[in-house]
């Protein structure tokens, strides 16, 4: 039986997956319909209509192409894939090769996209690609609503006045934005920090991989983000909810957790959640007090 998925709730935001660096990143926003990067495809991935791959390494993309087969079998429609425009032939190759493996070419919508280009999730809601600090072609994404609200200056018209002025060609509304989630994938700290859906998300969801004092040229040779980096990605977003993923095996949350004390302010601690950071497991067997008591 599948294990289930690492679930938490930050701010509004519910959050499902697992993040261990170089093995299997998926984290996943089941009231977006949207999973970022796919991993090992879970099962609860599989069932989001629409996929951010930030880039494709093999522990961000394995389950590429059993997203779509699974789906398929299960006769659920077509997924979409939003995925940097460069990659795009070559996962179209690589379903094609596995079509070849399983007698047939699972149905899916693969979208290009590139910085800016937002890509309309619903009505409200659109995907906002960004470029992050990592090698090859390789982005984030933002979810961010998208509200139509009166302008001030009309808010004491009657709902008549307001469709005249319609009627007559007046703009009567403007565009707010309201940054839900931003993912960054893999990334050392950029520019793209600067973005206002990005430093302003509800939620920033952003890689910690190194924490070892003598990992600094590794994170910096693979354009990974190392904890001595953390205050100054703090210092730059207004997000009051961040999420650390991608940290190594090598590295126990507790002693993540321990190491990020000594680095950060307490105001900024506050604002930090560990994806992977999960309450220790209830006893299965029942207590030795209580089973004497039984007999």
């Amino acid at each position: 039986m599948a294990l289930k998925l690492p679930e938490k709730t930050v701010g509004s935001v519910r959050l499902q997956g697992i993040s261990l660096a170089g093995e299997e990143t998926v984290v996943i926003a089941p009231e977006f319909n949207v999973a970022f990067d796919i991993g090992r495809a879970p099962r609860e991935a599989v069932m989001m209509d629409y996929l951010c791959l930030s880039h494709g390494h093999m522990d961000h993309a394995a389950g590429l192409a059993y997203y779509f087969s699974q789906r398929n079998f299960q006769g659920i429609s077509p997924g979409t894939l939003l995925v940097h425009r460069k990659l795009v032939p070559a996962i179209e190759q690589l379903l094609r090769v596995w079509g070849q493996i399983e007698g047939h070419v699972s149905p899916g919508k693969i979208v290009g996209v590139d910085e800016g280009e937002d890509f309309e999730l619903n009505r409200n809601m659109v995907i906002r690609p960004f470029r992050v600090s990592h090698p090859g072609p390789c982005l984030g994404f933002s979810l961010v609503e998208v509200r139509k609200k009166l302008r001030p200056e009309f808010a004491k018209y009657s709902g008549q006045q307001i469709a005249e002025l319609k009627r007559q060609g007046q703009t009567v509304e403007y565009r707010l934005e309201i940054p839900r989630v931003a993912y960054c994938g893999d990334t050392a700290v950029g520019s793209f920090l600067d973005h206002d859906h990005v430093r302003n998300a509800e939620v920033l969801i952003f890689e910690c991989t190194f924490f070892e004092p003598d990992h600094l040229d590794r994170a910096r040779l693979g354009s990974h983000t190392h904890v001595t980096h953390l205050p100054a990605l703090m210092d730059r977003v207004r997000s009051p909810h961040i999420v650390l993923i991608h940290v190594t095996r090598r590295t126990g949350i507790r002693e993540a957790k321990r190491t990020l004390a000594k680095v950060l302010k307490p105001v900024d601690l506050e604002r930090i959640t560990f994806l992977m950071d999960q309450p220790p497991r209830r006893p299965t067997t029942t207590p030795r007090a209580a089973r004497v008591e039984e007999g």
